[in-house]
């Protein structure tokens, strides 16, 4: 875990501290010291999340409110998340991304959440209630967790910021940037910046439209050598190597946050051509073994002491609202990355589609081939 995102997350972590000595209620809403086993029968919660995306102190926060235990694992891909899944593991609480909470419903893998134990969804920014609305019109199986977008960080000092307004994605295979460029070694968001830059829709099926696009990426491999990353890109551009920095880098918004607020050289892009906005949200999968209490864990997070640390931690939108506005004119004042742009409508959220997924996986591999 980063320092700085330590750092950040004490302040949160000793204001929840000093509400709880003052004798107040706990971020969950309820006393401090409510026994799981006795009002819920169970006390031990199972959670499948990505790495590195919750907050340093919600965890043992909630522990200590309900006398209860967390087991926390982390997963890479919504992919391998599903195949666990199916693969017959039981969790209480998923952290899936909207596509895959699509498939999830579509497949009837989900409960529907306790509405009346869900008393802080007043707390969530219509914004991305909006935008999971679009799979869940009713939220009547999930719950928002994080919002964000994939954009393009760049060095202030090397990129003209006039250029990127004129060229969006198509920078990223000029030639000036050879072995300048960062790219995520993942097929649907490369796909998504070579539709977008071809002015497609992210979810179309339309064959000549996909290999247009496997093209786009070609020319990407060719003309400039990208590095296909993950999570390295992180550091890497917020701490350049002195003998191989790189100049672009297509990054998701919560990461360019950090980035941003880390080194100040690098700002962060979303080209005009369109991109993917997309959000996470909270399920609990037909085969939870204590669902009441997952219930309670997910109102435990939409409270503002517990979204404040998830956010300031890991650097993503923050689904409540009045965490959102705080951080937003607070620590990551003048960070753009932080509140990623809405209602732009050439932004889209990525659809379940099995069809173009199954398009795309070859093909992905193709253009890593020299």
């Amino acid at each position: 875990m980063k320092t700085e995102r330590i750092l950040k997350a004490a302040v949160a972590a000793a204001a929840a501290i000093s509400l709880a000595g003052c004798g107040q209620t706990s971020a969950g809403g309820t006393t401090e010291g409510v026994d799981a086993k006795e009002v819920y029968g169970c006390n031990v919660l199972n959670i499948y999340n990505w790495g590195e995306y919750v907050g340093e102190d919600v965890i043992s926060n909630f522990e200590a409110a309900y006398n209860a235990k967390v087991n926390y694992d982390m997963f890479d891909s919504n992919e391998t998340m599903y195949t666990k899944l199916m693969g017959g593991s039981s969790y209480d609480i998923l952290v899936p991304s909207d596509y895959m909470i699509e498939r999830l419903i579509k497949e009837n893998m989900l409960q529907p959440l306790d509405k009346e134990a869900l008393t802080n969804l007043g707390e969530l920014d219509p914004e991305v209630v909006e935008m999971q609305k679009v799979y869940d019109p009713e939220l009547m199986y999930s719950v928002p967790y994080f919002r964000g977008s994939v954009g393009i960080v760049y060095n202030r000092k090397t990129v003209d910021e006039k250029e990127l307004e004129e060229k969006g994605w198509d920078i990223l295979w000029d030639t000036k940037y050879d072995n300048k460029v960062f790219m995520y070694d993942s097929q649907r968001d490369s796909f998504m910046v070579a539709f977008k830059a071809l002015g497609y829709s992210m979810n179309t099926e339309n064959d000549d439209e996909i290999q247009a696009a496997y093209e786009w990426l070609k020319k990407v491999h060719n003309n400039v050598h990208p590095a296909y990353v993950t999570d390295e890109v992180i550091d890497a551009m917020a701490y350049p190597d002195a003998n191989n920095p790189k100049d672009l880098a297509v990054v998701y918004s919560g990461d360019a946050a950090y980035i941003e607020s880390i080194n100040p050289d690098m700002g962060y892009f979303e080209p005009k051509q369109g991109t993917n906005i997309w959000s996470d949200g909270m399920v609990i999968p037909n085969n939870a073994g204590c669902p009441a209490l997952a219930n309670e864990f997910i109102n435990f997070v939409l409270t503002y002491d517990s979204s404040y640390d998830n956010s300031i931690t890991v650097g993503y939108t923050s689904s409540n609202l009045k965490v959102k506005e705080d951080i937003a004119n607070g620590d990551y004042d003048g960070i753009n990355a932080y509140l990623p742009r809405s209602n732009y409508e050439k932004d889209e959220v990525f659809r379940y589609n099995e069809v173009l997924v199954q398009k795309l996986s070859d093909l992905w591999n193709k253009v890593k081939i020299d």
